[in-house]
């Protein structure tokens, strides 16, 4: 049920956009958080003396409890409403900041880890939540779009705010300036509280959901774990891209690491664009996993087209630029398929679940690629995201062939 923003009760464009700027700012604060230690290992590495796979280990544990993390988030965000849970979230990553930057050992550093890891765990249940709940259904796909590109954004900054921070003065005062952003926007949320304020939680029996269903009757849905393996996969892929696609790029075309920097830039920026487009894609259309299959199609196409190497180094960034604008493409189209997957009062559990799946994909991305790029394959690291993209696919199609089927046997 979507609840009106306005006296006259309808929901108004105002109030649609105030919900969705403050979900895409929160959300922004999550995927700044992703980069906040993997910007700082070239001052963490010397400094606890790490290894390179110490260092990813921390990353994988952020994203472990992460995702273990999402999946119950959802069921407390189904029971105690999306904006308390959120406001924790954020708070917890503060905090986590905090803790980073007076570690001295590497326990504490692992600790720092699992504490971000903990906060980041709620957005995704928790944004989607207040999305579908206080934004009108002929604006969420453009909020599902706002909330990729804020995510995308908070990915380009951390990298770069973390690193001109620490060259200039050093890793713990980065930590520190980092932990200034959540507690800056935990405060504008409270001071906006009542526009993402949750429904009313019905009170249930035990072992069962508001609507009377039992609590995790949800995860006997295919379609719920469709979307679960959706996102999995193509996780899996983002990992490839943001991990090693600028070494294998150096390794493949002779390019310097400045341009295969810039073809990763172009390939975050062009993303955001692409969801802005997938943001009008998704309203206008009622298959939005026909919008996700054939973007991804043409995604998993050029990325074999760039493992072949027949395109001069230039031609490569503008490539990556493509492959990003086709995933953007995707994104509210993704969310949208989901929404419609969820049972009614189980969105947060749904979502939850759902996403889970991207943290794992995040985790184990890494070591997969890391492993080819190891055995010196670089053009290999292009082709399996490809093939990962194109597995997401299939996913994507089950999911929507089954969320019509539902549709027609309860109509």
């Amino acid at each position: 049920m979507i609840t009106t923003n306005s006296a006259s009760g309808l929901p108004t464009l105002r109030g649609d956009a105030r919900v969705i700027a403050l979900v895409g700012l929160a959300h922004g604060v999550s995927h700044f958080y992703h980069l906040i230690l993997a910007a700082l290992f070239v001052w963490l590495k010397p400094a606890f003396d790490l290894s390179y796979a110490e260092l990813g280990l921390l990353m994988t544990v952020f994203f472990i409890i992460s995702g273990v993390g999402q999946a119950l988030a959802g069921f407390v965000v189904d029971r105690f409403g999306a904006r308390a849970v959120l406001f924790s979230g954020i708070f917890l990553l503060g905090v986590s900041a905090l803790a980073l930057s007076t570690a001295h050992s590497y326990a504490a550093l692992m600790l720092g880890a699992m504490l971000a890891g903990m906060g980041n765990s709620v957005f995704h249940p928790a944004d989607y939540t207040i999305l579908n709940q206080r934004v009108s259904a002929a604006r969420v796909a453009y909020g599902f779009s706002v909330h990729g590109i804020s995510g995308n954004i908070g990915w380009a900054l951390a990298p770069l705010f973390m690193t001109y921070v620490a060259t200039n003065y050093d890793w713990r005062v980065a930590l520190q300036c980092a932990a200034v952003l959540p507690f800056g926007v935990l405060l504008i949320l409270f001071l906006n509280r009542h526009a993402i304020r949750p429904e009313p939680v019905k009170q249930a029996a035990p072992g069962q959901a508001a609507g009377g269903e039992g609590t995790l009757d949800f995860l006997r849905l295919p379609a719920v774990w469709m979307c679960f393996a959706f996102f999995f996969i193509t996780a899996i892929a983002l990992g490839g891209i943001q991990s090693f696609a600028s070494v294998a790029l150096v390794k493949l075309y002779g390019m310097s690491l400045a341009l295969a920097t810039s073809a990763y830039t172009a390939y975050m920026l062009a993303s955001a664009v692409g969801m802005l487009a997938g943001g009008v894609v998704g309203a206008r259309s009622k298959q939005p996993d026909r919008n996700v299959a054939i973007a991804f199609a043409a995604a998993a196409l050029l990325a074999v087209l760039l493992a072949m190497a027949v395109v001069p180094a230039w031609g490569a960034v503008v490539l990556m630029g493509a492959i990003g604008l086709m995933s953007g493409v995707a994104g509210p189209s993704r969310d949208l398929m989901i929404r419609a997957a969820a049972p009614k009062n189980a969105t947060g559990r749904v979502y939850g679940v759902v996403y889970s799946g991207l943290d794992s994909g995040l985790a184990v991305g890494p070591l997969f690629f890391g492993a080819l790029m190891d055995g010196d394959h670089p053009a290999m690291l292009f082709v399996f995201i490809g093939l990962f993209q194109a597995l997401a696919i299939a996913t994507a199609v089950g999911v929507g062939g089954k969320t019509r089927a539902a549709a027609l046997q309860k109509a």
